[in-house]
């Protein structure tokens, strides 16, 4: 009965072991496109490898699908960036052309003031809503690389400093030259800029900004604070949303896409974000960037 049972045990093992080998041997072909093993003879193994072949054929057909709607969407933002700068760079141009008439009425300067101001927002909306869909797209990609991040910081207020100096709103900064992080200089820059653009626009005159960097084992963390007038709690987990405006915000320009396309930015680059506030007294947003 023992040499048997061991004969029985050793015949099953090598029947599993030829499986196993077939099985591997079918779904290599399987994967590089090579003939079918089988040919469809009256078999599990055969069955198995009909089901294998056209789960790969469906996959393969989607992914083609998938790629042709990404490059007919990268086409449509190409038209859409070409077609809609033009007619807003003439807006804007004539419009300041005919600012420099000197009979101008009053009222009629006023306008065009209002014309050139609307349609710079426009051209900025259309700018942000180009960078989003190229991100989303995938047809930009970030070039991340382990870098100071104070360059990435300065930067970024360099651009907002003086709307923030108008307002009477000082900036600190806190940051070792020696913080690092992985992350795309010019990108993460600008989704600095976003977070510290609101704390300016939210933020009453003679207010302050507080911009701290620290490293841990795994993520550099850049703290941006203020004493701006707050997000409610209820608020505070759809802040990240496209187009999502507080019930405060409201009372302030804006269309609610610049913290969407910060989370974005952060995001693809390994890293996450949070946010913390208290009405009346200020918000923290916090930007986690990966080390490696």
């Amino acid at each position: 009965m023992l040499i048997l049972g061991g004969l029985w045990n050793w015949t099953l093992r090598q029947q599993i072991t030829s499986f196993m080998d077939s099985v591997d041997e079918m779904v290599d072909r399987a994967i590089h496109g090579r003939e079918k093993m089988t040919h469809f003879d009256e078999t599990s193994l055969s069955s198995l490898e009909h089901k294998l072949w056209r789960y790969i054929e469906i996959n393969k057909a989607n992914e083609q699908n998938l790629e042709t709607e990404k490059n007919t969407i990268k086409e449509l933002i190409s038209d859409i960036s070409h077609q809609t700068k033009t007619p807003l760079s003439s807006i804007m141009m004539y419009s300041q052309l005919l600012a420099e008439t000197p009979e101008l009425s009053g009222n009629t300067r006023l306008l065009l003031n209002e014309i050139e101001s609307q349609s710079e927002k426009l051209e900025w909306l259309i700018t942000s809503l180009v960078k989003l869909s190229r991100l989303e797209t995938g047809m930009i990609t970030l070039q991340s690389t382990v870098s100071p991040v104070i360059e990435t910081i300065t930067r970024a207020v360099s651009h907002i400093y003086t709307r923030a100096e108008s307002k009477g709103i000082g900036i600190q900064i806190e940051c070792d030259p020696l913080t690092r992080a992985r992350h795309d200089h010019k990108w993460t820059s600008e989704a600095l800029f976003n977070l510290l653009e609101n704390a300016v626009k939210y933020t009453e005159a003679g207010g302050s900004i507080m911009i701290v960097a620290e490293s841990n084992e795994m993520f550099t963390r850049i703290d941006i604070s203020d004493t701006g007038m707050g997000i409610r709690k209820d608020e505070l987990e759809h802040i990240f949303k496209r187009f999502y405006r507080g019930y405060s915000a409201r009372d302030y320009e804006g269309i609610g896409i610049g913290l969407y396309l910060t989370h974005k930015i952060v995001s693809i680059q390994g890293g996450f974000i949070t946010a913390a506030s208290e009405v009346g007294k200020g918000t923290k947003l916090v930007v986690f960037l990966p080390q490696i």
